[in-house]
């Protein structure tokens, strides 16, 4: 049992706008209280939440944040997917509240974001990442790097040069709530790396095809699923790309709702 321990307080609008969101994730809500003050307590294994009240809060003026380290980013993601799908029926991905997929981001580490519904940030990473001691970055706007925007400076991992890319565009659109900026950095190095084998090409087709979804446009992102649809793959390729390609799937799902 630590000796210390820190327990973060988060503002919202109205706990019923959080607590539904938050049992769907799997926690359990371990105290509330409407006077004097709203005010409610929740908690998944070693992860304890409290939240307070304001009845004036815009969600969207948030800047509430909590960094959370877990053994497994994966299985929490899909935890929290299956609980979101249960309760609401998908997975939100835009707006407020939304959850982003487990990705390597430039200059942090890897892991995940939900944005709850008082506008509050969990930035979920796993703990004993390589890049833990880089997950403060997250509050600056810098692209977490000297690759450029296109990630040119990186020819490793089995994505060559668009691996970086990738990883800008996270830090810039799941870290930093800026997907303009990751659509940029997508596109650009897209183009500058036309010539890059197609199924290293294929993670950043479809988180350009994510991000269209997510800002609104779903013409672009249909478009981009279909060049992702035409790319052959061998066997190996396919099971390497399993997750982008379930990625794939699964907005095509939300696409023909």
């Amino acid at each position: 049992m630590p000796t210390e321990l820190a327990i973060p307080g988060l503002p919202c609008r109205d706990l019923d706008d959080v607590l539904p969101f938050y049992t769907a994730l799997g926690f359990e809500v371990t105290y509330r209280q409407q006077r004097p003050n709203p005010y409610a307590a929740v908690r998944r294994g070693g992860i304890e939440l409290h939240f307070f009240a304001v009845p004036q809060f815009d969600p969207a003026d948030s800047m509430g944040s909590v960094v959370l380290l877990v053994p497994d980013t994966g299985e929490l993601h899909t935890a929290f997917a299956a609980g979101l799908r249960a309760a609401f029926g998908k997975v939100p991905v835009a707006g407020i509240p939304r959850m982003t997929r487990p990705r390597r981001r430039q200059g942090t580490a890897a892991g995940f974001t939900v944005v709850d519904p008082g506008g509050n940030w969990l930035r979920i990473s796993r703990h004993g990442d390589p890049d833990e001691a880089s997950t403060s970055g997250t509050s600056g706007t810098g692209d977490g790097g000297s690759a450029g925007a296109d990630g040119s400076g990186d020819r490793t991992g089995p994505g060559g040069r668009l691996t970086r890319v990738v990883a800008t565009a996270a830090r810039q659109a799941d870290s930093h709530g800026d997907e303009s900026a990751a659509i940029r950095v997508l596109e650009n190095g897209l183009a500058r790396h036309a010539d890059a084998a197609p199924a290293q090409r294929l993670p950043a087709l479809v988180y350009l095809a994510e991000l269209r979804w997510r800002t609104g446009d779903p013409e672009a992102a249909a478009r981009l699923l279909a060049e992702v649809d035409a790319v052959e793959l061998s066997a190996d390729e396919r099971a390497a790309l399993a997750t982008d390609l379930a990625t794939a799937a699964e907005i095509r799902a939300e696409l023909d709702r």
